[in-house]
């Protein structure tokens, strides 16, 4: 292993992660918040997809944007957790190359992929509330299913480019990276070459992505809340913002953990490490666990659904 930390390669045929350095007397303690943390994730989720498919009254627009966005919380934090944990429990820090551009890859997909789900979700809750008259024709199947594929194809075509530039570079110093996860910056930064096109596309294509999807979503917000005060009643008014709030929240712990680690790692020289690798694990298993938990706990059909199946188990 040392050797192949310090000889020429061009393509490394593994990488070492280090893991969170800086806290490796940490590890047993940060483990079992994070598997607690993907444990409640993994649950919520799969609860979630259960519901909504055995329930036909859920068979509705809302339920399957929800369903997608359990299925892409699933998706995201399995893609990471398994090999962090490997790395804290046994020390396994080895990745294979291309092991390490695959996860690159779906780790970002997917990432991008619950951005595009959460406007999905806003746009239906824009619909429902501002034209609910018109909501079954605007927003029938085919038309889920279509915003659904747009979601998939624009995550996948915009990261793409990510592991194609990452596997150029040749990695003539070190194969080791200071990070749980390959994480695209933390792998580039590594390599013996000039990264800037890596670099400034990564940062185009998120900055993009973020300012789209923030724009939409304020837009379609803007349009609720005119909506809201217009109702006749506080009880209606309070009724409609307790099911949008609980969609915003769920925005905000995925947005702003994600912005912050996006501009820590290119702009905070000054920022300890083992910060910016806690900060890039956390938006990854913090809103996967938050997300079925808060849907569950302020979706009003979910939550009935929940208490009948535990009322029926224990009769």
């Amino acid at each position: 292993m040392s050797d192949s930390n310090t000889t020429d390669f061009t393509n490394p045929s593994t990488f070492i992660l280090l893991g969170i350095p800086g806290l490796e007397v940490d590890y047993v303690w940060i483990s079992i918040s994070f598997c607690t943390m993907y444990a409640i994730a993994i649950l919520g989720n799969f609860t979630i997809l259960i519901i909504v498919k055995r329930d036909p009254s859920l068979h509705e627009p809302m339920y399957y944007f929800l369903g997608m966005l359990a299925v892409t919380d699933f998706l995201l934090s399995t893609s990471t957790v398994p090999k962090m944990l490997n790395i804290f429990w046994f020390s396994s820090r080895e990745i294979d190359f291309s092991a390490c551009l695959t996860q690159m890859y779906f780790i970002h997909c997917f990432s991008v992929m619950e951005s595009g789900i959460l406007v999905a979700m806003a746009l239906d809750r824009y619909v429902a509330i501002c034209h609910p008259l018109r909501y079954s024709t605007i927003l029938t199947n085919s038309v889920v299913a279509k915003i659904g594929l747009a979601v998939v194809l624009r995550s996948g075509i915009l990261v793409m480019p990510n592991p194609v530039l990452a596997s150029q570079w040749p990695y003539c110093r070190t194969n080791i990276i200071p990070h749980t996860y390959c994480e695209h910056m933390a792998v580039v930064k590594v390599a013996c070459a000039d990264i800037r096109v890596s670099s400034y596309y990564s940062l185009s294509v998120a900055l993009l992505i973020m300012a789209v999807d923030v724009s939409f979503i304020s837009m379609s917000y803007i349009q609720i809340l005119r909506a809201i005060f217009s109702l006749p009643t506080k009880n209606a008014r309070l009724k409609t913002f307790g099911t949008c709030s609980s969609h915003l929240f769920v925005f905000l712990t995925f947005c702003i953990p994600s912005l912050s680690s996006i501009l820590t790692h290119r702009f905070g020289q000054n920022v300890p490490l083992h910060f910016h690798v806690l900060l890039a694990n956390v938006y990854l298993l913090v809103p996967p666990m938050l997300n079925p938990i808060i849907y569950g706990v302020r979706t009003k059909q979910i939550r009935n659904r929940l208490l009948r199946f535990f009322t029926c188990k224990g009769t």
